[in-house]
């Protein structure tokens, strides 16, 4: 009589047992929680939020859809971890970009972490500037760039400040400048013309500047040049 495996299959009546064939290794459930963020980050991207479901998710993971619940509660769930991480990513390389002590160099080094960040980042950089439909007032673009004004806003004020300009209106100016930053990122997202480097230096131009005192072939002052 045939014995039952493990694997739901039968026993040979004589022969050696067949070695298993494609067996996968159990994650854990820190690692599954990764995987599905890792695959859920990738579809949001390139589809969006509703282009999205939780089956296209599961199937990508090679599980089902209760595991997505159970990590999750849903794909509201997993897209505010998305948005969150993708957040915290951006802001933290623009705190930490911010070393230098001349202003000028203080716009240039906020100018290529934001570069960077849609460089390096180009799906998180994707989902971040799509409206999203959860956490309506911490997860959209426009708060996203709201806090990062924030970290630029104290720097403004102190050369608000000196230069004896009101530095009430530093968050105005804050707002205006990293918006700009941002919109063009979003440009240059698609286009990658000219070089990082050449954005970089045109935006502060322009920031630096303003219109009517623009350097027609604008340089950077700091020690990184791409």
């Amino acid at each position: 009589m045939a014995i039952e495996g493990r694997t739901g299959g039968t026993g040979s009546s004589g022969g050696e047992q067949k070695p298993r064939r494609g067996r996968r290794v159990r994650m854990t459930g820190a690692e599954r929680r990764e995987q599905l963020l890792d695959i859920g980050r990738t579809l949001f991207a390139e589809k969006g939020f509703e282009g999205t479901s939780v089956e296209e998710i599961a199937a990508k993971a090679g599980v089902s859809k209760p595991v997505v619940y159970e990590h999750f509660g849903g794909k509201e769930g997993l897209y505010a971890v998305v948005v969150d991480r993708e957040m915290r990513q951006l802001l933290d390389g623009v705190t930490g970009a911010l070393t230098a002590g001349h202003p000028r160099e203080l716009l240039e080094q906020a100018a290529f972490a934001l570069l960077d960040y849609i460089e390096n980042y180009t799906d998180g950089f994707r989902i971040l500037v799509r409206d999203s439909p959860v956490a309506q007032s911490t997860g959209t673009f426009a708060s996203l760039i709201s806090d990062i004004a924030t970290q630029v806003e104290d720097i403004l004020g102190l050369e608000f400040k000196a230069r004896g300009f009101d530095p009430k209106l530093a968050p105005l100016y804050a707002q205006a400048l990293v918006g700009s930053v941002a919109l063009t990122g979003q440009w240059w997202l698609d286009v990658r013309k000219p070089e990082k480097s050449e954005v970089a230096a045109h935006l502060v131009n322009l920031a630096w500047h303003g219109l009517d005192g623009l350097e027609q072939k604008p340089r950077l002052i700091g020690h990184r040049k791409n």
